[in-house]
């Protein structure tokens, strides 16, 4: 049973909240019930999860925690002055505040990333890297594939879709994957389609008995999901990607943040400064 409940409170999505909240309780050996209160934009919304947070403090006997990106004044000070049941993390203050003391400017207490998506550059160009990324997923398409930013290969199932979509909605990249199959590797060489562009490849790998978990539910007692086949599947892929110089890491044990800052840093530095 969860030991304590969390809310995440926010003006906005509550996308930011619950990220830099979960990051700060994942130091934390212990379950929380999590609750998104997305789009607290007026003071009337805000008493409203006064009192949910209230009524919680009041069943589970224990104090919620309170994590707040809400950036309108007025409705975070109904929060400010009425949250005394719940402990209140408010990252305007604990963040802006300090922050436009230090710079001598004001922020622009904009609510989200984007004040208006239509507008944004940024975000349009996320949009296009995701259906990029949808039209060039699993080898579907060679066409323009010089506009990729970084091409995937490896085994099927080895993690590249969701990888290649991570990287088009966090970062905006138009990602490629393209799946090595036996014929490729009976001509011992990448796929021909690959070859002008080897310097943004990226290779994924697995550990064969955990690739063989996931393409039996995908394939159940197929020989696509035989430990014996994977293993020579990844075998090969592995041989060919050290053969033809290619950076790859193993998907096994590793999160999609993980395996995206890894590709980053290798293909795309310029992604992690901004």
């Amino acid at each position: 049973m969860p030991n304590r409940t969390v809310f995440f409170i926010s003006d906005g999505t509550g996308i930011t909240a619950e990220t830099f909240g979960n990051a700060i309780l994942a130091q934390f050996e212990t379950q929380f019930r999590h609750v998104r209160m997305p789009f607290v934009d007026s003071p009337d919304k805000a008493h409203q999860a006064v009192r949910q947070i209230k009524h919680t403090a009041e069943v589970e006997g224990k104090r919620p925690l309170v994590f707040s990106t809400i950036v309108n004044m007025e409705v975070l000070a109904v929060l400010r002055e009425n949250c005394d049941e719940g402990m209140l993390m408010d990252m305007f203050g604990t963040f802006v505040e300090p922050l436009e003391a230090e710079l001598g400017i004001k922020s622009n207490h904009r609510v989200g990333r984007f004040s208006d998506a239509s507008k944004s550059k940024a975000y349009n160009d996320r949009i296009e890297a995701i259906n990029f990324s949808l039209a060039h997923d699993d080898g579907q398409s060679n066409r323009d594939l010089a506009s990729s930013d970084v091409i995937l290969v490896g085994v099927s199932r080895s993690g590249k879709t969701p990888t290649s979509l991570y990287l088009a909605m966090q970062y905006g990249l138009k990602a490629s994957n393209y799946p090595l199959i036996p014929e490729d590797f009976e001509r011992h060489q990448l796929p021909p389609a690959l070859v002008p562009h080897r310097n943004k490849i990226f290779g994924l790998t697995i550990a064969p008995e955990r690739l063989s978990e996931i393409r039996h539910e995908r394939r159940p007692n197929s020989q696509y999901a035989s430990l014996s086949n994977c293993r020579e599947e990844v075998a090969m892929a592995e041989a060919m990607m050290r053969r033809e110089g290619i950076r790859w890491l193993s998907t096994t044990t590793k999160s999609i943040e993980e395996i995206a800052t890894t590709i980053l840093q290798d293909i795309r530095p310029d992604q992690l400064v901004y």
